[in-house]
């Protein structure tokens, strides 16, 4: 019976490895369309989760869809989510330098229509991967891409929830709180020299009187780009990469999802 025992222990020791060595991260870049223009995302899952997951689509920072979202994406797939990296600007518009990028989030910023046009294809797009349980998705952002998913909620769009990282939180047209159907979850630099404090009464005035379901978290010390492991402060004043800002970000962004997704 003992020998019958660790037969049994060691089969299935070698199918869990069999198994294990099978998962493995998946990515590819996708084609998707917003009207007549071509953009380029980027899905991320781990083919170990098996069945439907929650969706989360990541929006970039300024300078577009690079590593760094990719690289979210990727521990949000560890995390058994499938990611989507959204493409605000088009396939091929990465800008390299800060003037490019700023001319860039200006032509968005500055059309709210046209970013919530292109951030709900991003959406349409997530949505229609195999892998993805349509009633459970949220979206995130970084800087511009925390902007453009206050948008999206916004828009009115059917998702569970936004998580904003060092977004700006102007409101350009307050009254659009009222479309907001999901909950949502600001993360924001306590000395971010970026986001004027008349922006931040704004979002939560916005917020209240629309009678959201929202969070406002200032981490003492952080500037704008707290999560960003790029930003030293030097290319650009006032922002800066901060280990504990991020890592509390990230930890309430898990706990947001926790809510949303599984109670």
């Amino acid at each position: 019976m003992h020998n019958v025992m660790k037969k049994i222990i060691f089969l299935l020791a070698a199918m869990c490895g069999a198994l294990a060595a099978r998962a493995e991260l998946r990515t590819q870049a996708v084609e998707y369309k917003q009207g007549d223009t071509t953009l380029e995302g980027w899905l991320a899952y781990d083919d170990a989760f098996t069945g439907k997951r929650p969706g989360v689509l990541v929006v970039h920072q300024w300078k577009g869809l690079g590593d760094y979202e990719k690289k979210r994406a990727e521990m949000l797939a560890r995390l058994g989510y499938v990611a989507f990296c959204a493409d605000i600007y088009g396939q091929g518009i990465r800008p390299q330098t800060t003037a490019e990028a700023g001319a860039q989030a200006g032509k968005y910023k500055g059309d709210r229509p046209l970013l919530r046009a292109r951030v709900n294809a991003g959406l349409d797009a997530l949505k229609k991967v195999e892998r993805v349980d349509s009633q459970h998705i949220a979206a995130i952002g970084y800087c511009f891409g925390g902007t453009t998913v206050i948008e999206l909620a916004r828009s009115g769009a059917d998702i569970s929830g936004v998580v904003s990282f060092h977004g700006g939180l102007d409101s350009p047209t307050p009254a659009d709180g009222k479309n907001i159907k999901c909950k949502v979850l600001a993360c924001h630099g306590a000395d971010d020299p970026f986001v004027p404090a008349k922006d931040l009464a704004a979002f939560e005035d916005e917020m209240r009187l629309a009678k959201v379901d929202w969070q406002l978290m200032k981490f003492g010390g952080a500037v704008h780009s707290f999560t960003d492991w790029n930003m030293d402060g030097k290319a650009l004043p006032g922002a800066q990469y901060n280990a504990a800002a991020d890592q509390r970000s990230w930890s309430a962004m898990q706990q947001f999802f926790g809510e949303i997704f599984h109670n």
